[in-house]
């Protein structure tokens, strides 16, 4: 998907999500407690509401996006001194090895067209043992209402690389390296599918 799509986007990003507002509060009130006292990176964390949610619990977050536009918006308004925003490419992250304890990426790899190099850059940047927490939509197409959002998001410029169903997904990231811990179903518009995956290359697993 084409940068400049998610720039015009970024000021009525918030407004599109209004509706499952109770839905991705419980998610945030989930992840804030994972991350209680690590150190975060974000990846596409678009508007800034997820990582301006979980920063009190967080030793540190940096939250990274793609688009300058919606680097732009996440830097409004008040913003906790241990979070930092930052426009980065998610294939190829500006971080060293093993530099957090929890990675982040919500709702983003269904729209990246190779999302398995985005999950080899995670492993690299984050700690044994550490904790990826990636919800995401799945079936769009098994609900009307999902296929009415599918087709009004097509029409402003955002596709989906990826038509997962919920297996399809954890079948994806267990052939890419990685564990589930933990994953629930949460029912919107589009269907999420909340999971905490470990790597399996890691030689140290979360308790």
């Amino acid at each position: 998907m084409n940068q400049k799509t998610w720039d015009r986007f970024a000021p009525i990003y918030n407004l599109a999500l209004r509706s499952e507002k109770h839905l991705f509060e419980t998610m945030y009130t989930r992840i804030a407690q994972v991350v209680e006292g690590k150190d975060v990176l974000e990846i596409a964390c678009g508007p800034g509401q997820l990582a301006k949610h979980i920063a009190p619990s967080a030793n540190e977050v940096v939250a990274t996006d793609y688009s300058s536009g919606m680097i732009h918006e996440a830097q409004k308004g008040m913003t906790p001194a241990n979070l930092s925003f930052m426009v980065a490419n998610a294939m190829n992250l500006p971080f060293e090895d093993d530099a957090f304890d929890v990675v982040v990426i919500a709702n983003a790899l269904h729209i990246i067209p190779a999302p398995e190099r985005v999950l080899a850059e995670i492993d690299r940047v984050l700690k044994d043992g550490g904790l990826l927490v990636a919800p995401n939509f799945v079936a769009h197409e098994e609900k009307r209402g999902a296929r009415l959002w599918t087709r009004i998001l097509r029409t402003a410029g955002i596709t989906f690389e990826q038509q997962w169903t919920a297996a399809d997904y954890m079948t994806f990231l267990t052939d890419n390296g990685w564990e589930i811990q933990q994953f629930t179903v949460m029912h919107a518009r589009i269907p999420l599918l909340y999971c905490e995956c470990t790597s399996s290359s890691s030689s140290v697993r979360i308790s």
